[in-house]
């Protein structure tokens, strides 16, 4: 379950042409899924960005556990981040978005002013893993359909300017990842919340993690999804039992269909239908 080696060409030619074009953007949009802070960030961000001015958006906010969402906030605003918070699935907190892009590259707009040169669009640049909501905020700061969106990563596959207003636009980059995926927790974290292929890991291990996690942090609501508590894990086959049970998970003879079981309980997450979740841990991560 470690050093998975999964890093579609597609990426490296991207991260390759992420640092080229760096040097022509003012501000960078890094892009976290909210229900995994730490997990969702690019692990060499800060060494891809460099010293480029940079708010990282957190999304997916309707689908996380708030509480401890904000622990990680606090935590990247004490390093000396701009964080903001989005709820993609509305069109609020894009005024704050927009209006912190603008107090960030004032400085910079400033200066060409005093240098007599003329004044143009600022530039920001997106940056993110795959499916953390990248297409969906253009599309949003857009106002209409300007990228494809899907749930699923992969959907950008190459580096466009977008027109966001009179005064902005935006790089958009494909969703890029480490070469090998050495962290277990975070692997199985990426494959639960669908930033990696689900195929990546067996769908069973993956499926066996989500459990985990609501086991341990959100024992509610495996009760009321799936009237599952005090799950032994040491024998996962009576829990798996009764979730097929209570979704019509069955074959002839009246047996369980694990493969569906399976399918259900990473779907479940997928599609956001068990949700006000966040996996990654403040205090278990800074305890490392």
């Amino acid at each position: 379950m470690t050093n998975i080696n999964w890093y579609p060409g597609h990426m490296v030619k991207t991260r390759r042409q992420i640092k080229e074009y760096m040097k022509l953007v003012d501000v960078v949009y890094e892009i976290v899924d909210a229900r995994m802070p730490f997990s969702s960030r690019i692990k060499d961000i800060d060494e891809i960005v460099g010293s480029k001015p940079r708010i990282i958006v957190m999304t997916k906010i309707d689908l996380c556990d708030i509480n401890e969402t904000d622990k990680w906030v606090k935590y990247y605003e004490k390093q000396g981040h701009k964080v903001i918070l989005l709820d993609l699935s509305k069109n609020t907190s894009l005024k704050n978005l927009i209006d912190l892009t603008y107090e960030i590259a004032k400085p910079l707009i400033d200066k060409r002013k005093q240098k007599g040169l003329k004044l143009r669009k600022i530039r920001t640049m997106i940056i993110g893993i795959p499916n953390v909501g990248k297409s969906t905020l253009i599309n949003r700061l857009v106002g209409r359909k300007a990228t494809k969106i899907g749930n699923r990563p992969g959907i950008t596959t190459s580096i466009d300017w977008i027109r966001i207003n009179d005064n902005l636009e935006l790089l958009d980059t494909p969703g890029i990842l480490w070469p090998r995926l050495d962290n277990r927790v975070v692997a199985l974290n990426l494959a639960s919340l669908t930033a990696i292929k689900e195929e990546v890991l067996p769908y069973d291990e993956v499926a066996l993690h989500i459990l985990k996690m609501l086991s341990k942090y959100y024992p509610e609501k495996l009760e009321e999804r799936y009237g599952v508590f005090n799950i032994d894990f040491e024998d996962i086959v009576p829990t798996l039992d009764l979730i097929g049970k209570k979704r019509g998970c069955l074959i002839k003879g009246g047996e369980i269909d694990y493969d569906k079981v399976v399918n259900i309980i990473i779907n479940d997450v997928k599609n956001g239908a068990i949700k006000n979740i966040t996996f990654d841990r403040f205090e278990v991560k800074n305890a490392d």
